[in-house]
C-alpha cells in the first residue's frame, strides 16, 4: 500500500507543477476556450490540462518501475500499462490539436476508435468473465475486441460530456479512479493474491493525477483539461477495468469480503465499472442523444441542457452543482464496488441512507438555501418598487 501511495503522491505532485507549464502553451497557442452561449464562464480561460496529466501518469509509471514491490510484479503489469499510457498519448495528441483547432466530431471519434484500436492490437481486451461458481466464460476475439472498444469510446465520450464545469470532470474520474483502486486492493488482499496488478497501478496514478489538476481546475478554474485531459482520463479509467479481466482467476474474484461466495457483480464489474461509475455522465450523453436526434440535430452538437445546466437552473451556485454530481459519483461507485465486495445487510442500509442524503442535498437544498446571486436577483429592485 505504500507504493501506491507514492505513485499517487508523484502523480498529484507532478500534474499539479506541469499545469503552469501547459497552461503557458495554452495560451501561446491560442488553445484558449472562449465564452459562448452555453458556457457557463464569463473569462476564456486556456485549454491543454491534459498535456500536464499526460506529464503525471508517465511520471507515476516510471517512479512505480523502480520501486522494490512494483518492480518485482508480474511481467504483463508494467507492459500492459505502457500500451495503455501510449493509447493515452495517442488519445491526448488528438485531444491537443481539437483544443487548438476545433476538428469535427467525426474526427474526433475516429482518433478515438484508433486509439481504442491499438488497445486491442496489443492485446488490451476483454479475455474471459470468472463465473462466482469457479467457470470461466470465455469470449471469442472479434467478441471481445467489439466489447472493449465500445466500453472505451463510451466512456471517453461520457467523461467528455460531462466536462461543462469547473473540476466536474477530475473530480467524478478521480473519485471513480479511487473505488476501483480500493477494489482492486480488497480483492488482492481477501484472496491472497499478488497485490500489483495493471489495474491498481493505473487507478491510484488516473486518481492523483486528478487530484493535482483539480488544485487548478476547481472554480474559479485557470485552465480547463480541455478534450486532450477529458478523453486521456477517459481512456486509462476504461482501460485499466478492461486490464483486470485477464489477471484473476474465477476462484478469485468469486471469494467475497466476509470469506463467502460473493455476488456476480464482481465478475461483470470490469464492464460495469465505466458504467457505473460515470453513471451521470452516461445518462447525460444518453440524454444529449435523445434530445438531440429528435430535435433534428447532429448527436454532437453543443447544447445548454447537460444535467449540470439543469443544477444550476434549480438553484445550486456552480460549486455546489460540481459538489452534488461528485456526491453521486461517489455514492454509485462506492455502493458498488461495496456490493461486489461484501454480503449483507449492512451494505444496503449505508446505501439506502446515503442515497437519501444525496437526494435531499441535490433537490431541498437550493430551496432553503439559495446562493447569494440568486438570492440577490429575487429581491425587488427599486425600480419594481
Amino acid at each position: 500500500m505504500r507504493e501506491y501511495i507514492l505513485v499517487f503522491l508523484v502523480a498529484a505532485t507532478v500534474t499539479f507543477l506541469l499545469t503552469v507549464v501547459a497552461r503557458e502553451i495554452a495560451i501561446r497557442t491560442g488553445a484558449v476556450a472562449a465564452v459562448r452561449d452555453r458556457d457557463v464562464h464569463d473569462e476564456p480561460i486556456p485549454y491543454l490540462g491534459g498535456l500536464a496529466m499526460l506529464g503525471g501518469l508517465v511520471a507515476a509509471y516510471l517512479v512505480a518501475r523502480e520501486l522494490p514491490f512494483l518492480s518485482l510484479s508480474g511481467p504483463f503489469v508494467f507492459r500492459d500499462a505502457g500500451i495503455v499510457l501510449i493509447a493515452g498519448a495517442l488519445i491526448c495528441a488528438v485531444g491537443v490539436l481539437d483544443d487548438i483547432f476545433e476538428l469535427d466530431a467525426l474526427t474526433k471519434l475516429g482518433g478515438q476508435v484508433l486509439a481504442s484500436g491499438f488497445l486491442i492490437a496489443f492485446g488490451i481486451q476483454y479475455v474471459f468473465f470468472p463465473l462466482t461458481n469457479g467457470e470461466v466464460f470465455a469470449m471469442d476475439a472479434s467478441q471481445a475486441a467489439l466489447l472493449t472498444g465500445f466500453v472505451v469510446v463510451a466512456t471517453v465520450n461520457a467523461v467528455n460530456f460531462v466536462d461543462g464545469l469547473d473540476g466536474l470532470a477530475a473530480g467524478v474520474v478521480g473519485i471513480g479512479a479511487i473505488a476501483f483502486f480500493v477494489f482492486c486492493y480488497q480483492l488482492t488482499r481477501l484472496n491472497d493474491a499478488p497485490r500489483a496488478t495493471t489495474a491498481a497501478l493505473l487507478s491510484v496514478a488516473l486518481a492523483g493525477v486528478c487530484v493535482g489538476f483539480l488544485i487548478h481546475n476547481f472554480h474559479p478554474a485557470r485552465l480547463f483539461m480541455g478534450d486532450s485531459g477529458s478523453m486521456l482520463i477517459g481512456l486509462v479509467l476504461s482501460a485499466s477495468a478492461v486490464t483486470l479481466t485477464g489477471q484473476f482467476s474465477g476462484t478469485e474474484i468469486a471469494r467475497g469480503g466476509d470469506g463467502t461466495q460473493a455476488s456476480l457483480l464482481p465478475t461483470l464489474l470490469p464492464i460495469l465499472l465505466p458504467v457505473s461509475i460515470l453513471v451521470v455522465p452516461l445518462l447525460d450523453l444518453v440524454l444529449a442523444v435523445v434530445r438531440r436526434t429528435r430535435a433534428g440535430r447532429s448527436p454532437f452538437a453543443p447544447d445548454k441542457q447537460h444535467l449540470h445546466h439543469r443544477l444550476l437552473e434549480i438553484g445550486h451556485s456552480q460549486r455546489r452543482a460540481v459538489l452534488i454530481m461528485w456526491l453521486w459519483a461517489a455514492l454509485i461507485a462506492f455502493a458498488t464496488v461495496s456490493a461486489s465486495l461484501y454480503t449483507g445487510v449492512w451494505v444496503w442500509v449505508s446505501v439506502g441512507l446515503l442515497t437519501a442524503v444525496t437526494v435531499v442535498l441535490t433537490f431541498v437544498l437550493p430551496v432553503v438555501h439559495k446562493p447569494k446571486v440568486l438570492e440577490a436577483l429575487d429581491e425587488p429592485s427599486a425600480e419594481t418598487l
